[in-house]
């Protein structure tokens, strides 16, 4: 019970659940894309249910798949990784917790950003990790250096993700590979997530996988694919730990839906998924340019789909704000805090995920209701 008692709820779902209830509501708290999927990710999602494929699969995923999944790694990186090391899990989520699974134990530490995405903590939490925070911001461009890590003992993984959720940051190629290095030669687990990989809109996204056959790299077809309901992520895994996820999965999901996986033999259109980017990029510049006179941001994004914008000229807690904003303004944001204890309560997320008219109208409503 004290484990569970500790992973703490999204205040995001709070106001969300508000503003579903409200009507004209602006929403730009959810990180859901609402972009279509590649139109063959429907017609194969189609061909799998006539052909009545919605049986269990393997543990560690439909063998197409991998396979399509490895050949993705030579095409956009030019990195060869063996079919065999890829694992297909019930979303990013469901890697996480394999990932914490076999490689930590009760008491053991695993090393995040702060700020960060939430769920890393609340995985911890659930297995008796002991999340240990770094404080990362603007100075850093909120990223972890091996330097950093330096100070700190007994840490058994370090947990990065790039892009970053909340402030769109993307690691270079140099700091991804002087983390990569520091924790092969220091025998730390070195974690990647790499979900928003494909979303980038300046500098070339880098996989640690460039720069290390240990690493642990997520990723998954929720975010740049559009799939988030189809609930499918993946695992890079070194060979030594593929028997161990694939024991981890048999106990706690059997495998990742079925269909779901069929479906993502579809996905790998990247014609269409340069669409998505350029979408993605001219919604960003959009919003950006649209509140940088109104808030104090101090990143602009690389990556993913949010602004993470600070809020200390109009209030001093983002709970607040935001809720002030939901109903004053019908605009829903995300609160700082969610990510993390780090100066977060000056901070709000703001997601980029709505159509361009739906933005404009949020950045005039928020610009109203604050000039007032």
């Amino acid at each position: 019970m004290e484990r569970v008692d500790k992973i703490s709820s999204f205040l995001v779902m709070d106001i969300f659940k508000e503003a579903v209830s409200m009507h004209d509501v602006v929403h730009m708290e959810i990180g859901e894309p609402d972009l279509d999927p590649p139109p063959e990710v429907l017609e194969h999602l189609q061909r799998a249910i006539k052909e009545r494929k919605y049986f269990y699969a393997p543990s560690l995923g439909i063998w197409e798949l991998r396979e399509k999944i490895a050949e993705h790694y030579y095409t956009k990186y030019k990195v060869d990784v063996s079919p065999n090391r890829v694992v297909i899990t019930p979303g990013s989520s469901g890697a996480f917790l394999v990932a914490y699974a076999i490689t930590m134990s009760a008491g053991d530490k695993v090393l995040l950003p702060d700020p960060s995405y939430p769920c890393y903590k609340n995985f911890a939490h659930l297995l008796d990790i002991t999340p240990v925070f770094v404080a990362v911001d603007e100075k850093s461009r909120y990223t972890l250096s091996a330097d950093m890590l330096k100070e700190y003992k007994d840490i058994k993984a370090v947990h990065i993700s790039s892009p970053n959720n909340p402030t769109g940051t993307i690691y270079t190629k140099e700091e991804l590979s002087q983390l990569a290095y520091y924790c092969q030669e220091k025998g730390i687990y070195f974690i990647s997530d790499e979900i928003y990989h494909g979303l980038t809109y300046e500098q070339e996204d880098h996989t640690a996988l460039e720069f290390s056959d240990r690493a642990i790299v997520i990723s998954g077809f929720s975010k740049w694919f559009c799939m988030p309901g189809f609930r499918l992520g993946w695992m890079i895994l070194p060979e030594d730990m593929i028997q161990k996820a694939e024991r981890v999965i048999q106990n706690v999901f059997i495998s990742a839906p079925t269909l779901s996986q069929y479906s993502a033999l579809g996905a790998f259109n990247y014609t269409y998924l340069e669409s998505v980017r350029e979408t993605y990029r001219r919604r960003r510049d959009i919003l950006y340019e649209g509140l940088k006179d109104i808030f104090r941001i101090p990143v602009k994004p690389e990556g993913a789909f949010y602004i993470w914008a600070d809020i200390s000229d109009y209030a001093e807690d983002s709970i607040v704000f935001c809720k002030e904003l939901l109903k004053n303004a019908k605009v829903a944001l995300t609160p700082g805090i969610d990510f993390g204890m780090n100066n977060t309560n000056k901070f709000i997320r703001i997601s980029f995920t709505k159509e361009e008219s739906a933005l404009k109208e949020g950045i005039r409503r928020i610009r109203d209701y604050l000039m007032k």
